[in-house]
């Protein structure tokens, strides 16, 4: 099968499609023929081996996992004998989380791990995002306990965490204040965020409104900047350690020492977040956001985009040619 290996820590001149060998399922696995993958922040970090954090997952001096890809769309090509719940050509999305494998021809994954069966009329290419940055934003939204009417702030809404994060939070009926560039305002509001802030023009910590919870989607600001944007009992959560792990440590310090927390919450990866998602696409309450597509032999011009930091929501990979939507 093609795949896009890479075998040493690096730029995204590293990565090559070669031909590998097709995975084997085990007993309680599906085998997926991938149509779609994407490139996004976790699948750089694996690539470059930066922050070095990284390399107590996949290797300390080389990857373990040579084909990244944490996310796919694709059809059910295989079952292992005790799966019961997949059938074959079953249309599915998924989320291998650092065991990868989506940027190639086929992958494995366990059939009670992060994966569902595609709503009807969504084709590969907007299945395929569903998932990394939703469970993340879900994972940061859950453990600020978010409810309806509280006031909302989302740094970076335009990310594959943010603009995902404000549909979530718009769905569970929160009063969303969302921050972007200029070009992205109309965008924002097509998500259903009730203001929009431009960063370009204001400084959005400068803001006199009180949020019950400020979720930084992109790591670009701090708990120290945004504490005033907070209510007395204000959350700070943010989708990166920040400086010196800044905001690993403040999420063990804050609960003491004030009222005003940072939260810091480790991704649960749980097959309830795929069927939730799922569920919220075929209603047509959630839509991944997407920026731009390659074709798999372009992935290395994909890498180099992402890494940019200017993605907007997600970067889909097209590792072969989309048959007609079901």
């Amino acid at each position: 099968m093609k795949a896009a290996v890479y075998r040493h820590y690096g730029p995204p001149s590293f990565v090559h499609v070669e031909n590998t060998p097709q995975p084997i399922p085990q007993r309680d696995e599906l085998l997926v023929r991938v149509f779609a993958s994407t490139v996004n922040r976790t699948d750089c970090g694996f690539l470059s081996g930066k922050p070095l954090v990284v390399r107590l997952f996949s290797g300390l001096r080389v990857p373990r996992a040579t084909i990244l890809g944490c996310e796919f769309a694709g059809e059910v090509a295989g079952v292992g004998t005790d799966v019961s719940t997949f059938v074959l050509g079953q249309r599915v999305f998924g989320y291998s989380g650092v065991k990868f494998g989506g940027h190639a021809g086929y992958l494995t994954i366990a059939e009670m791990g992060l994966v569902a069966e595609i709503p009807v009329g969504i084709p590969y290419v907007e299945a395929a995002p569903i998932l990394e940055g939703a469970h993340y934003a879900l994972n940061m939204i859950r453990a600020a306990r978010v409810t309806a009417g509280q006031n909302v702030l989302v740094n970076g809404g335009t990310g594959g965490i943010g603009s995902a994060a404000v549909q979530l939070l718009v769905n569970l009926g929160a009063r969303v204040t969302a921050v972007c560039a200029t070009p992205h305002l109309s965008m924002m509001e097509s998500l259903g965020a009730e203001r929009v802030v431009d960063y370009r023009h204001e400084d959005f910590t400068a803001l006199e409104d009180e949020f019950d919870v400020v979720l930084d989607a992109v790591g670009k600001s701090s708990f120290g900047r945004c504490r005033r944007l907070l209510g007395p009992d204000g959350l700070y959560v943010s989708s990166d350690l920040g400086t010196l792990w800044q905001n690993l440590i403040l999420a063990l310090t804050t609960p003491v020492l004030r009222r005003k927390r940072v939260l810091f919450p480790i991704p649960k990866d749980t097959r309830n977040d795929a069927l939730f998602l799922q569920g919220l696409v075929a209603a047509g309450e959630f839509r991944p956001v997407i920026d731009r597509t390659y074709p798999l032999e372009e992935i290395g011009a994909a890498y180099e985009y992402v890494a940019t930091g200017q993605k907007i929501g997600n970067v889909v990979i097209c590792v072969r040619d989309e048959p007609a939507v079901q």
